[in-house]
């Protein structure tokens, strides 16, 4: 069975994000790091 890790769901959405609204880059990606970062040191 395959598995969607949810590193690669923020990505796609934070992506998206940017397409939709470059002005919002800055906070989409410091807010992409956080979510990451938080999930590698819980998992």
């Amino acid at each position: 069975m395959h598995t969607v890790s949810l590193e690669s769901i923020i990505s796609i959405l934070a992506g998206i994000l940017i397409l939709a609204a470059p002005k919002l880059l800055n906070y989409t990606i410091g807010i992409y790091l956080i979510l990451v970062g938080i999930l590698g040191v819980i998992r």
